[in-house]
Order: structure tokens, then C-alpha cells, then sequence
């Protein structure tokens, strides 16, 4: 807890407050949980207040997959009432997103933060290229694969969803429409998806963090339990917002929204890495 000033926690509210209306949105209407803000405007503002670089990304991950916890549930409630989620495909991915998440969180709890960085970073690029890039097919029909193709896919999708802080849907949605899945169920089914990456993952980096000195005031473990608390019930209400724009804006303008924010996150977290 040392070096942080009233002035510093105050600054780290104020950042939680922007990022969990932010976040609210996009969670509605991308389907990615929020984390996409989250993380990295959680990693600033503690940057800022001279915390330890190693710590503060597990720190923004592990606050975000709390707060993911409780996006995903009210995204993806409204997602439910407009039929665009997908539980056969929910059943069979659930279980190995699970086993990803939890070796992604192990992993993601221990390793240099710079390795969290680099794999955020990385992941956003690549995923915003594809999304931006990438012409949709108006028509598109899910592709078939065995269910060990479909595990390994859903632990991969698990393990770095858990080292980013993201609630899945920054790899799930591209994936699931790459596979042939309508962008606006992708989003729906992924939606559903992060309750399944929030809660192992954030409990996760409670267990890894506690004991961990030079932690941010009013933190569990990896948690930061203020911020959490100002994000949780503004991502909530603003996802329905989300929810509408979703529905009711072309399946193109929604590819180029998510590979927008996502290569301008990476740019940031670059810029951060190779600065540092």
C-alpha cells in the first residue's frame, strides 16, 4: 500500500468510473465483458501512482475478471431475450473454457506482468486485424469439427481470455465467426461465456496475490476490491445499452466497433511495453 496518496486513490476511482461505463457498453455490445477497458485503464491509472510494473497488471487483470463476473450476467441476460445465444454450443465449449481459464489464471498469477502484457497486446492486435480485415460472409453456416477439436479450441480461448482480464469474447467472438457463427450470436453466446472465465479466474488471482506486498489499498489478493466495487454496477447497467446498439446497428459497423477499440488498446499496451 505504500506510496499511494489520497490523491492517487481517488485518481484510480475516477479511472474505475470511466472504464465501467465504457466497459458496460462494450460488454453489451461486443460481447467481450468489459476487460477489453478495464485492463488496461486500471493498468494506467496504477502506473501512475508508482506501483510495482510487475504487480500492476495482475492487478488490472484480476480486478477485471471480478467485475466480468457480474457484466457477463446482465449482458448476456439481455442477449437471452433476444434468442442470440447459443446453448448447444455453450454446453460443449463450457467445460474445456473452463480448463483453460484455470490454467491460464495459474499461469497468468505467476509469470513476470510483462508476459500478461505482451500476450494483451499481442491477442488484440492480431484479433482487431482479423476483425477489420477479414470480409463476413452474408450467409454464413457454423463450420462441423469433432468435439476434441472444439475442446482444444474452447481451453485455448479459456487460457488467454484469463491472462488478459477479458471475459472471452475478444477471442470467442472472432473465433465463432470465423467458424461460421452470426457475429450478432457470437457476441450473444460469448456474452454467456465470460460468466464461465470471471468467476474461476478471478478467484484464482485472489489465491495467487494474497501475501503479496505493494499492493493497491483495499485489495484481495490480485482484487482490488474499490475499483471493482465503482465498475460492478456501472458495467451492469450500461451493457444494456449495449445490448440495444447490438441489434440494432449492421453486422458490418459491429466488426469494425470491435477492431477498432482492439487496435487501439494494443497500440497503448505496446507502447507501454516497449517504453518500459
Amino acid at each position: 500500500m505504500d506510496g499511494f496518496t489520497t490523491g492517487a486513490i481517488l485518481e484510480l476511482m475516477a479511472v474505475a468510473i470511466g472504464a465501467g461505463v465504457l466497459g458496460g457498453v462494450l460488454a453489451g455490445l461486443l460481447g467481450v465483458g468489459g476487460g477489453i477497458v478495464i485492463v488496461p485503464a486500471l493498468y494506467f491509472a496504477l502506473t501512475l501512482a508508482g506501483m510495482d510494473p510487475d504487480v500492476t497488471m495482475k492487478v488490472a487483470v484480476g480486478t477485471s475478471l471480478a467485475t466480468i463476473i457480474f457484466t457477463s450476467m446482465a449482458s448476456s441476460w439481455g442477449h437471452y431475450k433476444r434468442g442470440a445465444i447459443d446453448f448447444a454450443l455453450l454446453r460443449l465449449w463450457a467445460p474445456s473454457i473452463l480448463v483453460g481459464v484455470v490454467l491460464g489464471s495459474l499461469l497468468g498469477g505467476y509469470v513476470s506482468g510483462k508476459v500478461l502484457i505482451s500476450v494483451f497486446a499481442t491477442v488484440a492486435l492480431i484479433v482487431a486485424a482479423d476483425m477489420v480485415f477479414r470480409q463476413g460472409k452474408p450467409d454464413t453456416q457454423p463450420k462441423g469439427f469433432s468435439k476434441p477439436v472444439w475442446a482444444g479450441l474452447g481451453a485455448l480461448a479459456g487460457m488467454i481470455s484469463a491472462m488478459m482480464g477479458i471475459g472471452g469474447g475478444t477471442v470467442c467472438v472472432p473465433m465463432l465467426n470465423f467458424l461460421g457463427y452470426d457475429i450478432r450470436r457470437a457476441v450473444g453466446t460469448s456474452a454467456a461465456i465470460g460468466f464461465i472465465i470471471g468467476l474461476p479466474g478471478a478467484l484464482i488471482y485472489t489465491a495467487t496475490g494474497l501475501g503479496v506486498s505493494g499492493l493497491p489499498p483495499f485489495s484481495f489478493g490480485y482484487v482490488n476490491l474499490l475499483a471493482a466495487a465503482a465498475i460492478i454496477p456501472l458495467t451492469t447497467t450500461f451493457s444494456q445499452v449495449g445490448v440495444r446498439l447490438a441489434h440494432s446497428i449492421p453486422r458490418r459497423a459491429l466488426r469494425l466497433a470491435f477492431g477498432g477499440f482492439l487496435f487501439i488498446t494494443s497500440a497503448r499496451m505496446f507502447l507501454d511495453l516497449f517504453s518500459g
